[in-house]
């Protein structure tokens, strides 16, 4: 498992995907609010003029020399819903990225977020 203080080092390095195709650039990551573990990473994308965020599961991601290899398809994670670079995303929109990748989304028992930027 990547430690939150080992992926912070990462932040502006390149993500690829499983076969080594360059998705984006790091810029955030997001723990679960119940373990406190990293459970997702915010991924730049998109033009220079026009970049935005989407988001992709850190299980399975493995860090190399200058980048952080996840275990999804680069196409899937540019089809996740994606946030404004300035933007965070919306309470509301939280299950959406989860139902993306298929995961099981858990709020907390008086409906906290289940993702909290770190």
């Amino acid at each position: 498992m990547i430690q939150m203080a080992d992926i912070r080092e990462w932040r502006t390095h390149d993500v690829v995907d499983t076969r080594g195709h360059r998705i984006g650039e790091l810029e955030a990551v997001y723990v679960d609010t119940s373990t406190d573990e990293p459970a997702m990473a915010t991924v730049r994308v998109g033009l220079p003029t026009r970049h935005r965020l989407v988001f992709v599961p850190l299980d399975g991601a493995m860090v190399g020399p200058g980048y952080v290899k996840v275990a999804h398809d680069k196409s899937l994670v540019k089809r996740c819903p994606s946030v404004g670079t300035d933007d965070v995303l919306p309470a509301g929109d939280e299950e959406a990225v989860f139902r993306h990748y298929a995961l099981p989304y858990q709020p907390g028992a008086n409906g906290e977020r289940q993702l909290a930027r770190r």
